[in-house]
């Protein structure tokens, strides 16, 4: 299998720049539902300006290309130790020339490999079968997205919907609260794969598999096609929406498995995946290990027409119901203070990236460079670096509710005025805004293309140490817009979300499926 290495690096580099026909329909889908001119018809429209940057650029979709995880279905006979080998090797390829961002990293050390190999990564299952042909397939599942998975143990009580018993219905109960506890966190709207039964490991692998489904498909199990219907129709009217800004599009898809499980042990288990759903699949020829086949309908065989494409970038380049406010960093407190939740910031001038390293590094030292009025930008980039320095290949929003911890106190500590990042903070960041002069600023989780173009310089990099991601840039920036979902006066637009959608929930109490 002379070819299959190079195979497996055009899986990599197909599966993270080019999201496939039925994900793309899926959202267009959903930009269908939505208006235009609300913030998440905004989010919506760069998502999909997003997609044709990507492909047409050949990088990545998102900056957090995940855990690559390869299952790999053989005849009996294969090698599995030299495909190991040849997988490894692509993906450390990958890594070099910024198709995958370095993501493996010690556990203990906090050390980051650089090439994406160590311990438990990237993740690969065998399976043999009785066909003649190699089908290799591969999810990029960013951490934001994984962060949002949960299993449930039945019987349980949960908010909103009460007890949900050892029955479909109680299922139906788990799946519409997974939604909801996921608000936009995990870069709403998006797929879930669902795993009934199982012990705790096996039924989260199956929630995975079940993103390997094709979108369109019908479930071979009549009660589980129903619940799938079900739970598309019914998690829409949440209203958490893209990016969780609120609105009418929150799900995009719904596929759901089951397999035996023990008397004492009832698993629901759901695997949240982002829009930026990243999986493709090939069929390979096992004795030259050439691709005979890709799996997944390409995505540049859905592309948008030209009318809809210069939609997108219309609405993108427009402000939804609030204002736009052009900010020059370093930013004032006075200029901070007048702004209120749904302004349109566009930011010029230097901001810097940090994420759960520098953050923890910061509550006990002092910063690298003076951050007096400064934008803090919850990002790990990819980054190349050759002749001429650093450049950026991808950049958007990392989750920010892991700095809640820190970031009240940071703030404060350093005279931050803006946080940039998605899917919006908590209450002690909120009062650290209020009483300091602050705001947080919703940027547009995956759109690592459209916020890559706005960067037009790297001016430095610090903590180099802790990693590319992890690591503090110095990014100069022009046109960088992004929303205010929290700011200086006690406002947040993600607290008024969960609560709307918290009361929403509370309708889907009744039993549905007897």
């Amino acid at each position: 299998m002379k070819l299959f290495e190079e195979s497996m690096y055009r899986l990599i580099v197909e599966t993270s720049t080019n999201l496939p026909g039925d994900v793309r329909r899926a959202v267009n889908r959903g930009r269908a539902s939505e208006d235009a001119a609300t913030r998440a018809g905004l989010a919506l429209a760069t998502i999909a300006q997003n997609i044709e940057m990507a492909e047409q650029e050949v990088s990545p979709i998102c900056q957090d290309t995940g855990m690559p995880t390869f299952i790999v279905h053989t005849p009996v006979g294969a090698n599995h130790i030299e495909m190991k080998k040849a997988i490894y090797a692509a993906v450390v390829r990958a890594t070099k020339e910024g198709k995958l961002r370095p993501n493996s990293v010690d556990s203990l050390t906090g050390a980051n490999s650089g090439d994406n190999l160590g311990p438990g990564t990237p993740v690969v299952h065998f399976e043999q079968w009785e066909q003649e042909q190699v089908d290799v397939r591969l999810i990029l599942k960013g951490g934001g997205c994984e962060n949002k998975n949960i299993q449930y143990s039945l019987p349980a009580e949960l908010e909103g919907v009460g007890k949900a018993g050892r029955d479909l219905d109680g299922i139906r109960k788990c799946i519409m609260h997974a939604v909801y506890q996921a608000q936009g966190q995990g870069c709403s709207a998006g797929f879930i794969g669902v795993g009934i039964g199982g012990d705790r490991t096996s039924g989260y692998e199956l929630a995975k598999h079940q993103l390997f489904r094709h979108v369109e498909d019908v479930n071979p199990v009549e009660d589980l096609a129903k619940l799938e219907d079900y739970v598309l129709e019914n998690a829409n009217k949440l209203g958490i929406g893209t990016m969780g800004f609120g609105g009418e599009v929150t799900l995009l898809g719904c596929k759901i498995g089951v397999m035996n499980r023990l008397p004492a042990s009832f698993f629901v288990s759901v695997a949240y995946n982002c829009w930026a759903f990243r999986r493709q699949g090939v069929l390979i020829e096992p004795s030259s290990g050439e691709i005979k086949d890709w799996l997944y309908e390409s995505g540049s065989e859905v592309q948008m027409s030209a009318e809809t494409a210069a939609s997108a970038a219309a609405s993108s380049e427009s402000a939804p119901a609030g204002r736009e406010i052009v900010l020059q960093t370093p930013i004032s407190e006075e200029q901070i203070r007048s702004l209120r939740v749904g302004d349109v910031v566009v930011i010029r001038g230097e901001m810097h990236t940090g994420r759960d390293a520098l953050h923890k590094y910061l509550m006990d030292h002092d910063a690298p460079i003076d951050l007096d009025g400064a934008v803090i930008y919850h990002c790990g980039p990819v980054m190349l670096k050759d002749e001429a320095g650093w450049h950026v290949k991808a950049a958007g929003p990392t989750t920010s509710i892991r700095e809640e911890p820190y970031q009240g106190d940071i703030l404060k500590k350093f005279g931050i005025r803006a946080v940039i990042g998605k899917g919006g903070m908590g209450p002690k960041t909120l009062a650290a805004l209020q009483e300091h002069g602050g705001v947080y600023l919703n940027a547009i989780g995956g759109a690592a293309q459209y916020y890559a173009e706005c960067i037009k310089n790297v001016n430095g990099v610090d903590f180099m140490e802790f990693g590319i991601p992890e690591a503090m840039w110095h990014l100069e920036v022009d046109g960088f817009a992004a929303i205010v979902t929290m700011d200086s006066h006690g406002n947040s637009l993600h607290a008024d979300v969960s609560k709307d959608s918290a009361a929403k929930l509370a309708m889907f109490r009744e039993p549905v499926f007897k």
